[in-house]
């Protein structure tokens, strides 16, 4: 898969609230349950269970079965693709945020 590729469906992926609130509540633990995740949040634990395919199938997810339940866990090069595009744009507004601060100055003065 090629990196444009992988950045549109991180992208794609993450553009969807529940999904992104998911992630999050998944990468703020080491491990957690499709039950865990069920509970509270609203949704059903089918629309739960797709919404968790749509982040494996990103790379943003890895699960773990055990027994009846199944666990999942952030994928630590899951989000590499995005932060790159990201970086390379940080030069950009560094730039942007160095002659904006040049400017305040010279308001003020």
């Amino acid at each position: 898969m090629s990196e444009e590729t992988a950045i549109n469906i991180i992208m794609k992926t993450l553009a969807d609230p529940t999904r992104r609130a998911l992630f999050e509540r998944i990468a703020a633990t080491s491990e957690i349950s499709v039950v865990d995740l069920t509970r509270g949040s609203g949704v059903t634990q089918g629309a739960i269970s797709q919404h968790l395919k749509s982040l494996k199938n990103a790379g943003l997810v890895a699960e773990r079965p055990e027994g009846r339940k199944v666990y999942y866990r952030s994928t630590a090069e899951g989000l590499e693709p995005l932060a790159d595009w990201m970086n390379h744009y940080a030069v950009f507004w560094r730039e942007r945020f160095a002659q904006l601060g040049n400017l305040l100055k010279d308001i003020e003065k």
